[in-house]
């Protein structure tokens, strides 16, 4: 095998030099390394391995995580040049280190050799085993090039095939080190880029401009990317306010009053070009999560009534939200129609919710918000106080009263019935 399970530290400390402070179970610790050329912060809690890290706060779901024991090498990656688990290293181990990952290997438009002989062989089925495959067998023929065809088996055993096709692996592994019998290429797909996150907060999410330590005023945002598969929740909300739809709009053109009326958010940067960063804060019973995350208003019309922001945000245990959400609003006899229509994906403890329970929380959360947005709109003023989120118990009470006014309502229209 070739895999090192722990890679030497990329600086040894000098004597003399003072132990750090021990981190408490909720403090987070800056860590610097750089991905896939990109150099990289992140506040992590000292508990998050490399392998979480890489997927849940840098967006690199291509390092996959198996048995979590070292065992089925896939979640293999290379760290300063040699490959090592990454479910068995913890995020701050790796200060000052250079990673690369699956996504590093290659570019869709231009893969590296080896992904190419996978692709080529058939070495690859369902494709659990194949970025583990793919980095080891990189290691080996990088840093062993006089390995023979013979010793291939032994040499990639440490990586586990769950469909047991070793023979194809085996085969596209052998036909890229004959085709390169002078060295095989390095990554292609390494170099300065945006990563899911924001620098100081869960990556760099700044384009290639080198971080001058005013991230706000010196770098340009990366426009934030929803993922293209079904969302974990759509929600579609309608609900009356007893405002001029003039005096509601009032409120939508003030990006931080508006800000103010969102149930456990805080607006902590104007970014510039519609993009803000801020907080948010969710607690449902036991579970309490707190993002850092961006917001980008891609819309605001006010002749026809529509607002559309996306955003996206996580939280230092590795949950993350992505969410595009578009307002509409439409004049009626009484006030204002507000209609919320919300596609949300969510990954990490937030998504272990379930879709009932985050469909709930996200109404009950507008509801609240429009709530507040009554009050703007008629004090011209921020609601007094943060706006809390639901809290657990309003989310068990309010679908039971919401079922209970159903009956009752229904028992209303039999009676009249047989009346």
């Amino acid at each position: 095998m070739t895999v090192q399970e722990t890679p030497t530290p990329p600086e040894a400390a000098a004597p003399g030099t003072p132990r750090p402070v021990k981190a408490g179970v909720d403090d987070t610790v800056e860590v610097r390394m750089t991905v896939n050329g990109t150099p990289t912060v992140l506040d992590l809690p000292a508990r998050v391995t490399l392998s979480d890290a890489l997927r849940d706060h840098l967006g690199l779901t291509g390092t996959h995580v198996g048995c979590e024991h070292g065992v089925c090498g896939m979640c293999t990656v290379l760290i300063n040049g040699e490959a090592a688990r990454a479910c068995l290293l913890f995020a701050v181990q790796l200060d000052g280190a250079d990673v690369v990952t699956v996504e590093g290997l290659g570019r869709p438009d231009d893969l590296h050799p080896l992904q190419e002989a996978f692709g080529r062989n058939h070495a690859l089925q369902c494709g659990f085993c194949t970025p583990g495959f793919l980095m080891s067998s990189y290691d080996l023929l990088a840093n062993k090039p006089e390995v023979t065809e013979e010793e291939l088996p032994e040499e990639l055993s440490g990586v586990i095939c769950r469909c047991t096709g070793y023979r194809n692996i085996l085969t596209a592994v052998g036909e890229t080190h004959r085709a390169h019998p002078d060295g095989l290429p390095a990554p292609g797909n390494c170099g300065h880029r945006a990563l899911v996150g924001r620098s100081g907060q869960g990556g760099n999410a700044f384009d290639g401009q080198e971080d001058t330590g005013d991230t706000a005023a010196s770098l340009t945002v990366k426009e934030i990317v929803l993922p293209s598969g079904d969302p974990t929740i759509a929600v579609e909300i309608t609900t009356e306010v007893e405002q001029p739809e003039d005096k509601v709009w009032q409120v939508f053109d003030d990006v931080h009053l508006l800000a103010r009326c969102l149930p456990g958010a805080e607006l902590t940067d104007d970014l510039g070009n519609d993009h803000y960063a801020g907080r948010a804060r969710v607690s449902v019973g036991p579970i309490k999560l707190a993002f850092n995350g961006l917001a980008h208003i891609v819309e605001h019309d006010r002749a026809v009534g529509r607002l559309r922001v996306v955003a996206q945000g996580q939280d230092t245990g590795g949950a993350q939200t992505q969410a595009d959400i578009t307002l509409r609003t439409e004049a009626t006899e009484t006030g204002t129609a507000m209609h919320a229509d919300a596609k949300v994906y969510l990954t990490g403890r937030i998504a272990q919710f379930g879709r009932a329970l985050a469909g709930d929380v996200s109404r009950r959360m507008f509801e609240q918000f429009a709530d507040s947005v009554a009050q703007a709109a008629t004090s011209g003023q921020a609601p007094s106080g943060p706006v809390k989120a639901p809290s657990a118990m309003s989310l068990v009470l309010a679908p039971l009263l919401d079922r209970v006014k159903r009956l009752l309502r229904w028992g209303g229209r039999g009676r009249g019935g047989r009346g």
